[in-house]
């Protein structure tokens, strides 16, 4: 009986003390996790910087994940479980560990690309595709570095993913053409995220993203057009945005033959000025002008070139400059002719 109590004795302390050992190191890892965190969030709204903000959010999950791989670790260590079981088990930590790390990784820089976008945009814009391509990279590298630390030689797997490639290659070539046509257009910069532009086939609109696959272009009546990206680099566009946002807006105007030009041209510029002083989206330092260019048929024809801060804003200067200028026309008894055909009979008789 004695032998059998001490069998059982000798067994319950071989499953107690790791069992209480990892329970042990869990307790600690919650407290700790609550204790640190709540203090690092606290010195965090401090500091004028938002990287450790996010430093925090992507390591506050994981942190519980990697007590409880701490906890089995230090329980198998005091175990008499088998030494190729524990070299297994140790393996499979150390590939979880890496993963996880891999991912915190992943968070961080994805979102640090986010919140300094317009920062880092100068060198590389910041589109989805890039930040696919920042994901992807980062995997890469923690999945080699589980490969080496499992032994594994990483040269006949490059050997074989090259040799396979060309044959993925050949498969995706539609694919792999709207991929490296989305670097091209990333890279360029001559099309941009939030860039206002029209294509050659007359859609036109601001940029939203461009992915691997297409470039996705939001109209003004809120659809999205979705262009694959190797049509995209071989299309015409037009990019409002460059080299800057500013543009002329341009409207047609005519007076009757019998108008004073010099009281047209200053009557107009008054009311184009007060519309680039008054209306938003105008630019007040613009000073605007006028360009007759055309005797018509019932009407002598010019050009009023306003300036918009950007392209949407040339709708409502248009709309309040052409409200104005009638409006003052009337006022000045200036005469905006109707399409009339007038026959001479004192040019006919001589004729």
């Amino acid at each position: 009986m004695e032998r059998i109590l001490s069998l059982l004795v000798q067994k319950s302390s071989e499953i107690v003390i790791p069992a209480s050992i990892f329970l042990a190191i869990l307790i600690i890892g919650f407290i700790l996790r609550k204790v640190l965190f709540n203090r690092l969030s606290r010195w965090a709204k401090k500091t004028s910087t938002n990287i450790d903000d996010i430093i925090i959010q992507a390591t506050k999950g994981p942190f519980i994940l990697w007590c409880v791989m701490l906890g089995i670790y230090s329980a198998f260590e005091f175990s008499r479980i088998p030494e190729d079981i524990t070299h297994i088990l140790n393996k499979l930590l150390l590939v979880l560990g890496i993963l996880s790390v891999t991912l915190v990784l992943v968070n961080i820089f994805t979102r640090s690309i986010k919140l300094y976008s317009e920062r880092i945009a100068v060198a590389i814009p910041v589109t989805s595709l890039t930040q696919n391509i920042t994901r992807l990279v980062i995997f890469a590298i923690g999945i080699l570095i589980i490969l080496n630390s499992l032994g594994i030689s990483i040269t006949p797997i490059l050997a074989t993913l090259g040799v396979g490639g060309l044959a993925v290659a050949l498969a995706l070539q539609d694919t792999l053409s709207n991929l490296f046509a989305g670097f091209y257009i990333t890279l360029a910069k001559q099309i941009r995220v939030g860039d206002f532009v029209k294509l050659e086939t007359g859609e036109e609109g601001y940029v939203v993203d461009i992915g691997w696959r297409a470039t996705r272009v939001r109209m003004l009546p809120n659809n999205l057009v979705l262009i694959p990206n190797n049509k995209l680099a071989q299309s015409i566009i037009t990019n409002y945005y460059l080299p800057n946002k500013e543009l002329a807006v341009l409207v047609n105007l005519g007076v009757h033959y019998n108008s004073d030009l010099e009281h047209v041209e200053h009557v107009t510029i008054e009311v184009a000025k007060e519309v680039m002083c008054q209306v938003p989206g105008g630019v007040p330092e613009f000073e605007p002008f006028i360009r007759y260019h055309t005797f018509s048929d019932f009407s002598i024809n010019f050009t009023v070139i306003l300036r918009a801060k950007e392209f949407v804003d040339n709708y409502l200067i248009k709309h309040e400059f052409i409200k104005r200028l009638h409006k003052r026309y009337a006022k000045e008894d200036i005469v905006i002719p109707y399409p009339i055909r007038a026959i001479n009979y004192e040019q006919e008789k001589r004729g």
